[in-house]
């Protein structure tokens, strides 16, 4: 135990914190405070510790050796509905820190027979108490005002409190920035970190529960929290960042540690970071932020100077975009989650494979994201089409949108939308299959008009909210008239140089879509065959073109295809 006295007394682990790297500090998990918190009132704990403990050992009595629970169990102990239960797991499933455990691995038919390890669920449970940061004011307001639309009827009958109005205004307001959030989700672990820890430590036998210690595996399900090091989400094990593990003989089960020293050590580290983080920040009210800094950084975006920020850990970022197009592919994402965020009247094409996608604050716009094998969020967003093939998608607070989906599980829809619409997946480009292979997706599944539908109000929301409505559900999405579909040509800007195997969409269409789609090509080759066949002297024909052109024009706006031609102005 001799190797316990490395763990750093408060004099190393605090002073001097600009001059640590940032491979020795410690960071919180993204993943499980944007795509993992549920607005489910019954897990929603006003006592988290007290609630869970009685809880979790009635789950491991009820999991036999393996400690693992299914749908069934979740359900039962918690009180919840077995669709409820369901979006537990495949939610806990897309967050999970470790891509090696079963229920990460396992396909859509397979989640109930695998289960969540008990100790991960706790977790995950507990943070259900976390209150989102408030949104910021945007740095340029003035400016994104002039392309965020003015307010709209809904505003009328929308309560005063609602989320999407505080978003939507004239003082246009943005996300938080990352290293915001990161310090306010720090500064949530260091305030409950007594309480996780007591939620995986166990008593020492024969102490009692005032002695309480961590083995080495307990340890490393806080890696569902935090990590170490600009790893983003790859695979790593927490436990050799922590010098009470970090030399134990791989043959030998580690001593366990006191979970009073696990709490002092990423307490010391916590502070660390925080200073950190703070000294960075000093220079964004005297001027820019320093760009270099991929966790403060926000890149701006615009139709002049398109750019995105991208960083090895965090995600990268498109922000800003306007009244024009952005193409981007697999080797311009150094990292697996992107963020688009305030981009207006545009279309965006991310053709890679990614683990996490968030759309954010669009209008306008179409986004076409790749195959995103984690979780996809869409929030607060006007008449916006987004399409992609995802494992699973939550779509919050958005109005007027249209999601074209290729999903494996429920779209979910909580927060106050109104009138959406869901349709099958409608497009393809080359590399698409190997892309969905890559991150997990099943072409033969597709869960698009299965939406369910939660809470209008989120509690995480760090916002007052009107009694009596938490139990409202959100307003859920109509599925498309097949007449209204149509397919979605993504160009070939690349030529060869992206050749892949993909040649149709890989999503099979229910017979509907496809029936309409077959008849519009059968009109479409008519039409065209009867004007090339039409006996017409040469000014009719130049007065039938020329107004076939100005319907044609209509139609693009109509349906907002307009917004594809940017692609064609921009090269």
């Amino acid at each position: 135990m001799s190797d316990l006295v490395v763990e750093a007394s408060p004099t190393t682990a605090t002073s001097s914190s600009s001059s640590r790297d940032s491979t020795s500090l410690i960071h919180p998990r993204r993943e499980p405070f944007e795509h993992g918190l549920l607005p489910i009132p019954k897990l929603i704990f006003t006592d988290p510790t007290q609630t869970l403990i009685p809880l979790k050992q009635k789950l491991i009595e009820q999991s036999s050796s393996t400690q693992r629970v299914d749908s069934a169990t979740i359900a039962e102990t918690f009180q919840i509905s077995i669709d409820h239960a369901r979006l537990v797991l495949d939610t806990l499933g897309s967050v999970l820190h470790s891509d090696s455990d079963p229920l990460v691995r396992a396909k859509p038919d397979e989640i109930d027979a695998v289960g969540a390890d008990v100790h991960d669920l706790v977790l995950f449970l507990y943070i259900q108490s976390y209150k989102r940061l408030l949104p910021r004011t945007h740095k340029d307001s003035a400016a994104v005002a002039d392309v965020w639309p003015s307010t709209s009827a809904f505003d009328g009958y929308l309560s005063a409190l609602s989320p999407l109005q505080l978003v939507r205004s004239n003082s246009r307001r943005s996300m938080p920035s990352q290293a915001d959030e990161e310090a306010h989700q720090l500064s949530y672990l260091q305030k409950h970190l007594a309480n996780i820890l007591s939620l995986l430590a166990e008593p020492v036998e024969g102490e009692g529960e005032e002695s309480l210690v961590l083995t080495m595996d307990r340890f490393e399900h806080l890696g569902f929290l935090i990590q170490f090091g600009d790893k983003g989400s790859e695979e790593s094990h927490l436990s050799q960042s922590a010098p009470f593990f970090a030399n134990s003989d791989p043959d030998m089960p580690a001593v366990p540690v006191p979970a009073a020293q696990v709490h002092d050590w990423i307490l010391q580290n916590i502070a660390s970071t925080l200073e950190h983080i703070s000294e960075r920040n000093i220079p964004k009210d005297n001027g820019p932020t320093n760009a270099s800094d991929p966790d403060v950084a926000m890149t701006d975006a615009c139709a002049s100077s398109v750019k995105a920020s991208t960083s090895p850990r965090g995600p990268s970022f498109i922000e800003g975009i306007s009244k024009t197009s952005l193409v981007k592919q697999a080797s311009d994402f150094k990292g697996s989650s992107v963020k688009v965020l305030n981009c207006h009247d545009t279309v965006i094409y991310i053709l890679a494979p990614l683990k996490y996608a968030t759309v954010y604050g669009c209008s306008d716009a179409t986004v076409v994201l790749g195959a995103v094998g984690k979780a996809v969020r869409v929030e607060h967003c006007e008449r916006v089409h987004v399409i992609t093939a995802a494992k699973r998608v939550c779509i919050a607070n958005c109005r007027e949108c249209v999601f074209f989906l290729g999903v494996n599980q429920r779209p979910l829809m909580v927060g106050d939308n109104h009138k959406l619409q869901v349709a099958p997946y409608n497009t393809f480009y080359s590399q698409l299959e190997e892309h969905m292979s890559e991150v997990g997706i099943e072409a033969t599944i597709n869960r698009w008009d299965e939406p369910l539908a939660l809470g209008v109000v989120d509690p995480h929301d760090s916002l007052s909210h009107p009694a009596g409505v938490s139990d409202v559900l959100a307003e859920s999405a109509a599925r498309i008239d097949p007449d209204q579909f149509t397919n979605f040509l993504i160009p070939n800007w690349f030529g060869g140089e992206s050749s892949g195997s993909t040649k149709d969409n890989p999503f099979p269409l229910p017979d509907p879509y496809l029936t309409s789609l077959n008849r519009n090509l059968k009109n479409l080759g008519e039409i065209k065959q009867q004007l090339r066949e039409a006996p017409l002297e040469e000014n009719r024909k130049r007065e039938l073109s020329s107004a076939l052109h100005v319907y044609f024009k209509d139609w693009l706006y109509a349906s907002g295809n307009i917004r594809q031609l940017y692609c064609l102005q921009g090269d």
